[in-house]
């Protein structure tokens, strides 16, 4: 009786992917587990080098790849120059996760700064465009294009988030729409929205848990690496009839 070999090759074994906003967080999770399941990894980060740097540390570590480079995610040209560096290293880019974001300018409509909308504007939303222009000139079949995008996006459960919400709706409606132009192309386009996430910017122990935990239907906060396990979903061969969705990792907060 013969047996049959069971492949080994991990799933994404020969992909390049590119994580901005890397080196923290949701961000750092997300680059592990790409690495974990086979990826050369490149992450991006701005002012956290040493962060960034640990990152790359602990992919290498358990015999991955990985690169860090320095780009403000609210730069045009440094973003471009970004996924440039990727390809230049690594021949490809078939994943990109379009992650880095920031949450400035809270507060009441009528006493936001134009500044911080125009900070936020360039990080959340021009980053994201760059990023997946410049991306999407070098991905072929099988090319994967995944946002963060948040929950807030379905239920806005506290006041004084507008301007992150507008930013993180706008990728919501891009999202949508690219799936049409690339889709043709093999590439899907898909966003995670994150719920209330233990993260440096919003700790599971920190006074906003203290409002929004109570909403969470599992009773905690959500875990960085659970997020990075619905990336690494849609970043996988298995995730190829996914596209244009909205996938909601939230422990039922919106629900």
């Amino acid at each position: 009786m013969t047996s049959l070999s069971i492949p080994s090759s991990l799933p994404l074994a020969g992909k390049v992917a590119l994580v901005t906003g890397g080196s923290r967080s949701i961000g750092a999770a997300i680059a592990k587990r790409l690495a974990t399941d086979g990826a050369r990894v490149a992450i991006t980060y701005f002012g956290s080098p040493a962060k960034a740097a640990e990152v790359v540390a602990a992919i290498e570590t358990t015999g991955g790849k990985a690169i860090a480079i320095q780009a403000d995610a609210g730069d045009a040209a440094a973003v471009r120059a970004a996924v440039a560096k990727v390809v230049a290293d690594f021949g490809a880019l078939d994943i990109l996760v379009n992650n880095a974001g920031i949450a400035q300018g809270g507060g009441p409509i009528e006493q936001i700064s134009f500044e911080d909308y125009q900070r936020m504007i360039a990080v959340n939303v021009t980053g994201v465009f760059v990023a997946t222009q410049e991306a999407a000139r070098h991905m072929g079949q099988g090319g994967r294009i995944i946002h963060i995008g948040s929950s807030m996006t379905r239920y806005a459960s506290f006041p004084g988030a507008s301007l992150y919400t507008l930013t993180k709706g706008a990728v919501t409606g891009f999202n949508r729409s690219l799936t049409r132009d690339l889709g043709p192309r093999g590439i899907t386009v898909n966003t995670v929205h994150p719920g209330p996430t233990d993260t440096d910017m919003n700790p599971a122990d920190g006074a906003l848990a203290q409002l929004v935990g109570p909403g969470m239907a599992i009773g905690r906060y959500g875990l960085a690496s659970e997020v990075a396990h619905v990336v690494a979903f849609l970043a996988s061969p298995g995730a190829a009839l996914v596209t244009g969705a909205d996938v909601v990792a939230d422990g039922g907060f919106t629900a």
